[in-house]
């Protein structure tokens, strides 16, 4: 690739065009989908696999910051949030609130 490729404003119109292209299209398909349906389902498996595997990621092969947090507090505030996450009936935005601020409480 040449380095033009890497110029920011390049970049910036690329992720733009991409964004407004994907969100064009859902917006075109919503109507048409079952929310109860085979390719939903298929959606949402994909979306929970792709944020398990960058919570494994963080965990296991933590860059940056997260290097000065121990393993051990990586995963305690993994299992807390997990522990929330099914007590207030699988709510993915409880979960990783109570396991981010646990991780910041704990490294604070």
């Amino acid at each position: 690739m040449s380095p033009e490729l890497y110029d920011p404003v390049v970049v910036i119109v690329l992720a733009a065009i991409a964004s407004y292209v994907s969100r064009g299209l859902g917006a075109m398909l919503s109507g048409r989908l079952d929310p109860q349906g085979s390719v939903v389902e298929w959606i949402t498996c994909i979306t929970y696999a792709l944020m398990a595997g960058l919570v494994v990621r963080m965990l296991i092969l933590p860059i940056g910051a997260l290097t000065q947090a121990p393993d051990w507090v990586r995963l305690l505030a993994a299992g807390v949030g997990l522990l929330i996450f099914f007590v207030f009936r699988k709510n993915v935005g409880l979960g990783v609130a109570a396991g981010s601020a646990t991780l910041a409480l704990l490294t604070w």
